[in-house]
This record gives structure tokens, C-alpha cells and sequence, in this order.
């Protein structure tokens, strides 16, 4: 699959390149990027050269589809669907993403996993989108409550990175759903 560039009112959505690195290299030394996420810890330069070469193998494989996030020009984070399935009734994926301590709250990720996910529903014909994070990740359960997702439970240590094993909390939502927000028993 060739990268798709995704435009929103604020932001643009695209592959992350060379020029990303050193940025990408910085929002990583931010200690919630490697908490909640599974980026290296010490983050450095080459594991960003390294990240970057692995999006466009992903791409081009058609198994994830990973965008930088910009802001006015500036990097605010990165926004993938991961594990990407065909399916006779329908695909699924995996929605991930981190944010530039400077653009949290300022509802960016929210903006931007609108975009994506009706990409995912709508150019890549995706019947479910699977949301999960470390449980006590508020802020990442608080933005894909707010995209409709519905919480579905507790992965007893169902999450697995460089720290070892970690609870999880996983979400679904479906290309039928009204993506109304609704009330999540862990928030």
C-alpha cells in the first residue's frame, strides 16, 4: 500500500521521514512516551532512523499504516493501525498512538484518531477497530472513550513490552457504531 497523507482542520497526518528524526528522537526522551508505549527506553537518534525504515516496510507490506502527527508544521506525536487483518466478514486493526508532551490537552490526538479511524472504516473496509493501554493510562482511555470506543475488559497481563508484562485494558469499536461516547466502569 502506498502511504496516504491525512488533512484534518489542524493537523496533517503523514509517514514519518528523515527529517522527523531528531524530533521524533526528542518527544521520546519524555519518560510517559516509553510508559505507556512500547518505544525503546533510553530512546536515541538510531532507534528513530531504525523506527522510520520500519513504517515504510509496514506500509508497503499493507500490515500497519503509521502517520506523523503535525501541527503547524511541528511534529505533536504518531497515530498507527497496527496489526492490520483481512477478514471474509470484515478486517481488524489495532488503533496506537502517543503525543508531544507540548500538544496534550489541546485535543489533538482526539482530531487525529477521527481521521484515521475513518480511514479505517471507510478506505480500508475495516469492520473493528481495537483500542488497548496499559491499565492506568487515563489519558489514552479518556481519548478513545471520547471516539466512541467501549471498553470490553482487562487483559490479566495481556500486554508485553520491554519492562516485561503488563495489564491491559482493551476497547472496541465497530464500523456500525454511532461513536457516541459512552460510560466506561474504569473512568
Amino acid at each position: 500500500m502506498d502511504p496516504v497523507t491525512l488533512r484534518t482542520e489542524r493537523l496533517v497526518l503523514s509517514i514519518p521521514t528523515a527529517a522527523d528524526v531528531d524530533a521524533i528522537t526528542a518527544a521520546c526522551q519524555d519518560p510517559e512516551v516509553p510508559r505507556w508505549t512500547t518505544v525503546p527506553s533510553p530512546y536515541t537518534r538510531e532507534n528513530a532512523v531504525e523506527f522510520i525504515e520500519l513504517v515504510t516496510g509496514w506500509w508497503a507490506d499493507g500490515i500497519e499504516t503509521v502517520w506523523a502527527i503535525r501541527k503547524n508544521g511541528v511534529l505533536a506525536g504518531m497515530i498507527g493501525l497496527h496489526r492490520i487483518a483481512e477478514h471474509p466478514h470484515g478486517g481488524d486493526a489495532e488503533i496506537g498512538f502517543w503525543g508531544v508532551a507540548r500538544f496534550r490537552g489541546q485535543g489533538v490526538m482526539g482530531e487525529a484518531a477521527r481521521a484515521v479511524i475513518d480511514f479505517a472504516f471507510g478506505e480500508l473496509g475495516l469492520a473493528r477497530v481495537s483500542w488497548r493501554a496499559v491499565v492506568g493510562n487515563v489519558a489514552s482511555a479518556r481519548t478513545a472513550r471520547s471516539l466512541g470506543f467501549r471498553y470490553e475488559g482487562m487483559l490479566r497481563q495481556g500486554l508485553t513490552g520491554a519492562r516485561g508484562r503488563d495489564d491491559g485494558w482493551i476497547a472496541g469499536l465497530l464500523a456500525s457504531d454511532d461513536r457516541t461516547p459512552v460510560e466506561w466502569p474504569v473512568l
